[in-house]
């Protein structure tokens, strides 16, 4: 009997280490497949072998560890490609990996999450497939969690599914991911409160209402005061989701701006990290758009001089927010347009204009000198003293400007020469080879002032204007026709003929004719 029981013990441990090799094996596979998926150059490898459909059942193993790593592995090999993320839809593994989120421990919850976000991340199509799975209402409840790495990963895959539309953001919002969104931004961890951040705003974005659905969680007061945390990637997060609240409607804007980020936002303008600077101006466009009210709250706290050293410093698609807030806030008013005057804002837009690669960058420079130049004849003339009227002519005549920018530049240098009663600064885009349309608007300033203008006449004929003039060839019976008769009806017409093109040959036709007769 003694032999018998030393028989079954010595089965027994071969029993036992059959299956501890088997555990070992499976975790030296899943945990070798989780690091391979790391390196794009495998992943192909790993998915011609099949990898997805066994990692699926090693998801519901009994072994913790192994369940984490293989959903690791699936998170890392849906992250790499929309079709690998739409093999994890099809093996029905999103099921799996929703039911598992309930009742496992941390760690998996964490993987689980990740396999969420990944699948997520690459289209609307997809992000709705995890919707379709129940995920938001399990993903919702990790926020709960004590563990801050578990509401961290849960808040970064509801982000990645809210941001690709209103109607998936709508399904986030109507789970109740927003009152805990908002307790994770006060939380003490900066890794969470960036992320929490990170998806109120991907909510956001989408429209008012949803914009208001944050807001009414009490979102900014605490997202405001950390405008002025140390952390950058978190700044970054605070001023693009206060930007996503504001842009919508007024009332939005104000309420940003009750959050008091006014002057502090200013300080950002000049932080070390470009993408800070950038949202941070992005924010202030989006409060500065809406009414007078507004821009004149930005000037007054000294934000236009912040602003024009920002366009002045930066240079790319960085700059794009700074040269349209100039722009807005000179729209509104003739003071509010003087003080970006005053500020020497007009230098850095025309640089703006004259050096920018990108057409959309020269186009808001256009449209935004357009809107300071347009009040009066004070503001026509700073744009015209900045030498803008030939670089505004220069954009709108190249070849291979778009449409856009060509657009921008005419309703520029329209408004601009309109209000313009300082004719020297005219008198670079007087050439007989620009084009008519943009001629008719020179022409047509000088004709309104030559008249009663004794000075202006004399210089006009000694800057050779009215050479200039003469060489013109208008359609007969145009606006363009009538304003150069005007303007050759306040001379003698032997000065007129004496400037005429052909003038040389008529005089020399008269010389002849007059031996002839002799």
């Amino acid at each position: 009997q003694f032999l018998y029981f030393i028989g079954v013990a010595a089965m027994s441990r071969q029993i036992i280490q059959v299956f501890e090799e088997y555990q070992k094996a499976r975790v030296k596979f899943v945990q070798t497949v989780a690091d391979l998926a790391t390196r794009p150059q495998h992943v192909e490898a790993l998915q011609s072998a099949g990898v997805m459909q066994l990692l699926r059942p090693l998801l519901l193993d009994n072994v913790p560890s192994i369940q984490q790593s293989a959903a690791l592995a699936l998170g890392r090999l849906a992250n790499y490609s929309e079709e690998l993320a739409e093999n994890v839809v099809s093996g029905d593994i999103l099921g799996q990996l929703v039911y598992s989120l309930s009742d496992q421990n941390r760690f998996y919850k964490k993987s689980a999450a990740f396999v969420l976000r990944s699948v997520a991340r690459h289209s609307p199509a997809l992000a709705q497939e995890v919707v379709n799975s129940q995920a938001v209402e399990a993903l919702v409840g990790c926020l709960e969690e004590f563990d801050p790495s578990v509401k961290e990963s849960a808040a970064w895959a509801l982000g990645y599914i809210a941001r690709h539309n209103g109607d998936l953001a709508q399904e986030v919002v109507d789970k109740g991911a927003i009152p805990s969104l908002v307790l994770c931004v006060q939380e003490p961890e900066l890794s969470l409160k960036r992320i929490a951040a990170s998806s109120l705003s991907d909510i956001a974005k989408h429209s008012p209402e949803l914009a208001q659905a944050v807001v009414d969680q009490g979102a900014i007061p605490h997202l405001a005061p950390l405008i002025t945390n140390s952390d950058a990637k978190l700044k970054r997060q605070v001023c693009q989701c206060l930007a996503q609240i504001a842009k919508h409607t007024i009332e939005l804007a104000e309420l940003v701006v009750e959050g008091e980020i006014f002057p502090k936002i200013f300080s950002l303008l000049k932080d070390v990290d470009e993408i800070v600077r950038k949202n941070a101006a992005t924010c202030i466009r989006e409060v500065a758009k809406h009414t007078p009210e507004l821009a004149q709250l930005i000037v007054n706290a000294g934000g236009v001089g912040a602003l024009v050293d920002y366009v002045n410093e930066t240079r790319g698609n960085a700059r794009l927010p700074g040269v349209m807030t100039l722009g807005y806030i000179s729209a509104f008013s003739e003071t509010l347009a003087l003080a970006v005057v005053v500020s020497k804002g007009i230098p850095p837009l025309g640089h703006a204009l004259e050096k920018e690669t990108e057409d959309h960058i020269k186009a808001a420079a256009a449209w935004s000198l357009g809107q300071i130049g347009r009040h009066s004849a004070d503001h026509a003339k700073a744009v015209a003293d900045c030498n803008i009227l030939p670089k505004l002519l220069d954009v709108y005549l190249h070849q291979d400007s778009s449409d856009d920018l060509k657009t921008k530049a005419k309703r520029a240098l329209k408004c601009v020469i309109q209000k313009c009663v300082h004719l020297p600064a005219l008198e670079p885009l007087l050439h007989h080879e620009a084009p008519q349309n943009i001629l008719k608007y020179v022409c047509g300033q000088f004709a309104k002032i030559l008249p009663t203008d004794i000075g202006a006449k004399r210089e006009f004929v000694a800057n050779r204007g009215l050479a200039t003039v003469q060489k013109i060839k208008p359609e007969p019976g145009s606006k363009l026709a009538e304003y150069i008769q005007t303007i050759n009806n306040c001379y003698p017409p032997e000065i007129v003929q004496y400037y005429s093109p052909d003038y040389a040959e008529t005089f020399l036709d008269k010389i002849e004719n007059f031996h002839v007769s002799a």
